[in-house]
């Protein structure tokens, strides 16, 4: 069967969505191959629900895949994406939903700008559910620098540094991503502070290396600067591929905002 699919991005960080098939691990390593397939940092399918079956907080659900094959929890610009492609096409026709992921219920909201923004829900602070072996999330060392751990329903290693943050993501995401502190491995985030409200992120993420953005890690990265106290409740994040507007209030939901936008369509020829 051929398949229907939608390129997208926000900012810069790349989505294939399929229109008539199940995303599966092996179709995005397949067709996320950037020399033999389309190119794409993950790959989802929607998941609609039957009137009888449908649980009465989600309104719709994904299956997400990384570039590897491997089973992605969440990922905010992916998230980004898939409200815009599900709402453009006629799948949801509300612009604020409930979505069901492995990190439980999203709530994505189609703003009249046409950004989106997500409910990301609230930070996960127990080492057992990040999970990492570290005991001191806010406080542990790894490789040689001083890190924090957050999940935003996938686990991240967020380090705070003066130095070149694109370099350390590539040279030391790598060796952070497999630590033994994190056994369900890591994505990685280098974390410059421009001011309190302002950040500027480099990250290695799980399952794919070097990314254009990180919507989770944009969130991580503030949770934990707000958490040490270097960072104010509403703050720009820079990412290689745009801004994130991240808002974090201690004890309540994360809130992302940001752009997301369709590159092209076509048919993958199995």
């Amino acid at each position: 069967m051929d398949i229907k699919f939608e390129k997208w991005q926000g900012l810069g960080n790349d989505f294939i969505i399929l229109e008539n098939a199940d995303a599966t691990s092996e179709l995005a390593k397949k067709m996320c191959d950037r020399n033999f397939g389309i190119g794409a940092d993950g790959i989802f399918s929607a998941v609609k629900f039957d009137r009888m079956k449908k649980p009465e907080n989600a309104d719709i659900a994904w299956k997400f895949y990384n570039s590897d094959g491997s089973i992605a929890q969440m990922c905010g610009n992916g998230m980004r994406c898939f409200a815009k492609y599900v709402y453009d096409n006629g799948i949801m026709d509300k612009h604020k939903f409930a979505v069901q992921t492995l990190a439980g219920i999203i709530i994505p909201e189609i703003l009249e700008t046409g950004k989106v923004c997500v409910n990301m829900g609230t930070p996960i602070l127990d080492p057992s559910r990040i999970p990492t072996k570290a005991l001191d999330i806010f406080d542990f060392e790894v490789e040689g620098f001083k890190a924090c751990a957050v999940s935003m329903g996938n686990p991240h290693c967020i380090i705070f540094t003066d130095g070149d943050t694109g370099r350390l993501a590539a040279e030391i995401g790598p060796a952070i991503e497999l630590s033994p502190l994190f056994p369900e491995k890591t994505n990685v985030e280098f974390v410059e502070i421009k001011s309190r409200k302002k950040i500027k992120i480099d990250v290695w993420e799980r399952g794919c290396g070097i990314t254009m953005a990180c919507g989770t890690g944009a969130c991580a990265s503030v949770v934990a600067g707000v958490k040490k106290g270097l960072l104010d409740e509403e703050v720009t994040v820079i990412l290689p591929g745009g801004e994130l507007l991240i808002n974090y209030v201690e004890g309540e939901n994360v809130f992302m905002t940001g752009d997301a936008r369709r590159v092209f369509s076509g048919v993958w020829y199995k």
